[in-house]
């Protein structure tokens, strides 16, 4: 049994700074649990608590049903991969895979038999004899899982492991987590402040902002139902259009944007629209339907992202900004995502229309989500 779980843990360092205030949630044995938010939100503080690193100012961790506050990290049974791989120079890719197992003081046959596995499964055979200085950035990332790896803990703390490899070994070393995942079923914590990262390899995911879990869920419970505006903007890429709305007896202005949503309530709202519910068209308008001018276009050959302005103001959360500095401040952005065959010119006016149940709103003070689906009650999403 390797389930860990916070109990209003909170952590204030002595500068007075609270990095994680009353967080609270379980990840269940064997369970891939990702801990995504901006710089600075207290998810590697959390990682770092549940290793022993840091320890809590009030509150309490347990792994395995075993509150382990003042237990040292090397009776924790936990292993740890950073984001600058943490590898030993001196030593060789064989030695740096064995060495966790040789302080443990394992049987010699053992160790041999664990580094064989590992380096096997990671394609690391050829390498054994290498230092570090002589390995790429990914294949030193490898290195490092392996040594993780081998020591088979009961719970696994990955801090940012991919955040210095470049664009295609990060897709590959994602694949590659998933699969060692899917064979070990470890428990598994991975923070990163990739929401990308986040999607693709969490079973669930916990958004952090200011020390505090905003939400906690699926993967598409959170991008379907974000619990609030900053969730909403955080997660998605490109990033959820949000703009700022009046509402009155169900019409919805948002400057040139004007919906009617039966049972938005009145006063002053935040509009949440995600660029691939935006589509271009070609016949008659209708409500639901906006003038845009075409600002910058991104071919990406499957697909064309384009940003474009409208009458209106674009609503700037903790990890979006407002969009493009030199447009009026009475016009804001609105990105689409549209197909790769539709390629519109940059001075362009194009329409694109929105189905109301890809609509998003939300109450501009609270943030919270209005007159549509609520997300799941948070008992639910923390799997209590």
């Amino acid at each position: 049994m390797a389930e860990v779980s916070f109990h209003d843990v909170t952590k204030v360092f002595p500068n007075g700074t609270t990095a994680v205030d009353a967080l609270t949630c379980t990840i269940a044995d064997g369970e891939f649990m990702v801990l995504v938010g901006p710089s600075g939100c207290g998810k590697t503080t959390a990682l770092r608590m549940v290793a022993g690193l840091e320890e809590p100012t009030s509150g309490a961790i347990a792994i395995g049903g075993k509150v382990v506050n003042g237990v040292s990290p090397r009776d924790r049974d936990i292993a740890m991969v950073f984001q600058n791989y943490a590898l030993y120079p001196h030593k060789s890719v064989l030695e740096n895979l064995a060495f966790g197992l040789r302080q443990r003081k394992m049987p010699t046959a053992e160790i041999a038999e664990r580094v064989r596995e590992v380096s096997s499964l990671l394609t690391l055979n050829e390498l054994l004899d290498r230092k570090p200085a002589q390995l790429s950035g990914g294949q030193r990332q490898r290195v490092a899982m392996g040594r993780a790896l081998a020591r088979r803990p009961r719970v696994y703390l990955l801090d940012e492991p991919l955040s210095n490899l470049d664009a295609q070994l990060r897709t590959q070393l994602r694949a590659d987590l998933k699969q060692l995942h899917q064979r070990f079923s470890t428990t598994t914590i991975y923070v990163t402040h990739d929401q990308v990262e986040a999607m693709t390899l969490g079973e669930r995911i916990g958004v952090m902002s200011d020390g505090k879990l905003l939400q906690l869920g699926t993967p598409q419970e959170i991008y379907r139902h974000p619990a609030n505006v900053f969730v909403a903007g955080f997660i998605g890429s490109p990033p959820m259009n949000l703009l700022s709305a009046s509402a009155t007896d169900g019409r919805v202005n948002a400057g040139d944007l004007v919906l009617e949503v039966s049972g938005a309530p009145s006063g002053e709202l935040v509009v949440g629209v995600r660029p691939e519910a935006l589509r271009v068209m070609t016949g008659a308008t209708e409500e639901q339907a906006m003038q845009v001018r075409v600002e910058v276009v991104e071919l990406l050959g499957h697909e064309t992202i384009v940003y474009g302005s409208i009458r209106g103001h674009r609503v700037a959360t903790g990890s979006t900004g407002a969009g493009i500095p030199s447009l009026p401040s009475d016009r804001a952005i609105v990105i689409a995502r549209l197909d790769a065959r539709r390629q519109p010119a940059v001075g362009e006016t194009i329409t694109l229309g929105i189905s109301l149940e890809d609509v998003h709103l939300f109450d501009a003070k609270s943030g919270e989500p209005v007159g549509q689906p609520a997300p799941l009650p948070s008992g639910h999403q923390a799997g209590s």
